[in-house]
This record gives C-alpha cells, structure tokens and sequence, in this order.
C-alpha cells in the first residue's frame, strides 16, 4: 500500500490528532492547570474566611470593650459634683445662704454634665399637646385649655439621645 493513497477516514484522524497536538493542550496538562486553579482558589478561600474570622473577633473585642468602659465618659463628668457635695458636707459651720448657694452651683455642675452626655430634660411647658412617647399622664383634670395638653408637670423627664430615659409625669386636660 502507498503511503500517497490515504482513504479519507485515515487524513481526518491524522488531521484531528494534529490539532489535538498543535493548538490544545492535552487533557493532562488541562488536568494540571485546573488542579492549580483549585488550589489558588482554596488558598484564596481559606484567607478571605481567615481574615473575616480576623474582623468578627476585633468587632466583638471592640464591642466587649465598648460595652466596658460606656460609662467612664459619664462617671468622669460626675466626678465634680461629688466633689462639690463632699466639701459642702466638710463646711459644717455654712450659713443657710451659703449652703443654697453652693447647692445651687453643683445643681449646674451636674446639669452640665447631663447634658454633656446628652440626657436631655423633659418638661413641657403648660398647654403643649400631649406626646405618649414622651409624657406619662398621671391625672386628667378639667382645664380650660384644648384638651389633651399638659397642664402640669409633676416630675421631669429625661431623654439620652433620643431615647426616652424617663417619661415626664404630667397631668393632662379633659376632654370637654
């Protein structure tokens, strides 16, 4: 037989073992590649789940020291009206006005200090449309003002931040 005289079965399979050859990798070396791949990308998994795992144990220190030490903020503040009320008790020898005087002072003293920390007062004026979230109603009397307002406060409030820390006891007008 002639090595000329090739059958048309016999040149497709030269001509797709050629390509298989030439131009695309064998299924070995495909083998390889994606084997590397994998291990590139579990690599890159197991870092990325390593560093997530990294960030939720600092957030949860943070938040543990967070909760901690919430208040120092808020105890330093106090710390001169405790200071004021001591030396007002080693004055025992004060006169009447002096004591008012100094209570009056650590009386600002301490407001300051609530509100540097952002506890606001609660203490609507008279005739101020009632605010469940905000006001407790004690009593409703007649009054003659618009019905549900405040007509007295009978103790403040406070808010921190915008939460209502204590609702201001008030006595409400009646519905006419």
């Amino acid at each position: 037989m002639n090595p000329n005289d090739q059958t048309p079965d016999n040149t497709a399979a030269s001509t797709d073992a050629a390509s298989q050859g030439a131009g695309a990798p064998s299924a070995e070396a495909r083998l390889a590649e994606l084997e590397a791949k994998h291990a590139e990308m579990a690599d890159a998994y197991l870092r990325a789940k390593a560093e997530a795992e990294n960030v939720r144990r600092r957030a949860d220190d943070e938040m543990a020291k967070a909760r901690k030490y919430a208040v120092e903020g808020f105890a330093e503040s106090l710390l001169p009206v405790k200071d004021s009320l001591e030396a007002a008790i080693g004055l025992p020898d004060a006169s009447r006005e002096q004591m008012l005087e100094g209570v009056h002072a650590t009386l600002r003293q301490l407001s300051s200090a609530l509100e540097r920390n952002k506890v606001i007062e609660i203490n609507p004026p008279a005739g101020t449309r009632f605010d469940p979230h905000q006001h407790q109603a004690i009593s409703v009397v007649p009054a003659e003002q618009d019905p549900n307002t405040v007509v007295a406060v009978l103790q403040k409030g406070y808010l921190i931040a915008d939460r209502v820390l204590r609702p201001a006891l008030v006595t409400v007008s009646a519905p006419r």
